[in-house]
């Protein structure tokens, strides 16, 4: 089967030769007749089964009949790179439709989305707190919305969105078609497609199973050696592109700068980024520049790279659905992959559940020479604060300082004037308690 069975508009049939499109993918098999035909649809997929196309060819099939210039398609992403990247596949797609898009999130200046509403789109793809900006000040008017699609719900949900989403449909007129597209299907989002589809058409494809082409481990370690058991499984690994999942956005951050401390190409991609930050981040992650991008489960969403040769999770996932998400962002187009799980004692209940949806019991694996033995510097925690000194500001009972070796957790000093071996007050070179240098280390540990 190819995409001429489904009869699509020429300039955009010539847009997804333009493409490179050849085959359907299977969400994209089942997706399109039933959206072509008008019809809601519920559809569970996984990130790069092909849906951003499964939705993005049918509405700009759509549009090509009636007033150009309004917007008539609505599709609402969780987070910024995802609408960028959805934007970009529409503008490839439409690139001889003369049909116009643009993206609208938060993060950036409000006006020039203001300017390019003014002069007349076709297709939104927004972020909710943004889209509901320009509603509540009138610069966006939504009142001839043809398509609505929601991507990504599940994260949506995850990111506390669902009340904002539910806000904007007010605005919407109630005859539209209605798709929403899902990794996952929690009770929250099957309420929200029952309130919000019309009979609609389920199609489900890549979320029973990952790729088989994906070859799994679980490397058990203590939580206060993951991040050294990390350095030594990178070392004797042969990587092209690694995606490293971190649980928070604090912890993306320190890893991926104590991996670049390593000597690795690396950077992190998490919510406190600025726009032009985690698009330098994105891009360099695709081009090369960086080898090895360390994320969060939110801040992932949107990553479309079809090189990833490993999976880390640096941190075990809260479901197993998550899990074959994550670990669904290598094996691509016929490559093989390996996913690594580092998993502590606490994550036996997790990986039963997964081994459970997996039908098949994950290999345990360990890595030689390294010494899984190394005590805890405080205790069981990868962040865990140094222990305090006596109050006469002595050194701790060895009679040397805490070391920050190459420990879990471990990186650059907290507090320069420590690192540097000055005072935080008084003359340089004077005497100072180790509790005076630890203290600023404890409060910028809270941030």
């Amino acid at each position: 089967m190819d995409f001429q069975k489904f009869e699509f508009h020429p300039t955009i049939a010539a847009g997804i030769s333009a493409a490179g499109y050849s085959t359907p993918t299977p969400i994209q098999k089942q997706s399109i007749p039933p959206v072509m035909a008008g019809s809601d649809v519920m559809g569970l997929a996984q990130t790069g089964t092909g849906k951003t196309a499964a939705f993005a060819l049918p509405i700009l099939h759509r549009l090509m009949e009636g007033k150009q210039g309004t917007v008539r398609a609505l599709i609402i992403a969780p987070t910024r790179e995802l609408a960028e990247q959805i934007n970009t596949s529409i503008a490839q797609l439409g690139a001889k439709t003369g049909l116009k898009s643009m993206t609208v999130y938060g993060g950036v200046s409000v006006n020039p989305q203001i300017e390019r509403l003014r002069r007349g789109v076709d297709i939104v793809v927004a972020c909710p707190g943004r889209l509901l900006d320009h509603i509540n000040q009138g610069t966006i008017d939504l009142s001839r919305i043809e398509v609505l699609v929601l991507d990504e719900a599940d994260q949506m949900f995850d990111m506390g969105f669902l009340p904002d989403i539910r806000r904007v449909l007010k605005h919407l007129p109630a005859q539209r078609q209605t798709l929403l597209f899902s990794a996952t299907m929690p009770d929250d989002i099957r309420r929200l497609a029952s309130d919000i589809l019309r009979q609609p058409i389920t199609v489900q494809a890549g979320s029973t199973a990952p790729p088989v082409t994906v070859s799994h481990a679980l490397y058990p370690v203590s939580q206060h050696l993951k991040t050294p058991l990390l350095l030594e499984l990178l070392r004797h690994t042969d990587t092209e592109s690694v995606l490293i999942f971190a649980r928070t956005k604090h912890r993306a951050k320190r890893l991926g700068e104590q991996l670049e401390k390593a000597g690795y190409r690396a950077t992190s991609l998490q919510g406190n980024l600025s726009q032009n930050r985690r698009q330098a981040a994105l891009d360099g992650f695709r081009d090369g520049t960086f080898q090895i991008m360390v994320a969060t489960d939110i801040a992932a969403r949107g990553i479309d790279v079809s090189q990833i040769s490993h999976v880390v999770n640096y941190d075990i996932p809260d479901t197993a659905e998550a899990y074959i998400h994550r670990i669904g962002r290598t094996g691509r187009a016929a490559r093989s992959g390996d996913a690594f799980t580092l998993v502590t004692p606490d994550d036996n209940a997790m990986v039963r559940t997964i081994e459970k949806k997996l039908n098949a019991e994950l290999e345990r694996r360990t890595v030689d020479q390294f010494d899984y033995s190394v005590p805890a510097p405080h205790k069981d925690s990868e962040f865990a604060r140094p222990p305090r000194p006596p109050r006469g500001g002595g050194r701790q009972a060895s009679g040397k300082p805490a070391t920050r070796g190459n420990t879990a957790g471990s990186g650059a000093p907290r507090d320069n004037a420590a690192a540097a071996g000055k005072p935080k007050t008084g003359k340089p070179g004077s005497a100072v308690p180790a509790q005076a240098v630890r203290r600023p280390q404890r409060s910028q540990r809270a941030h």
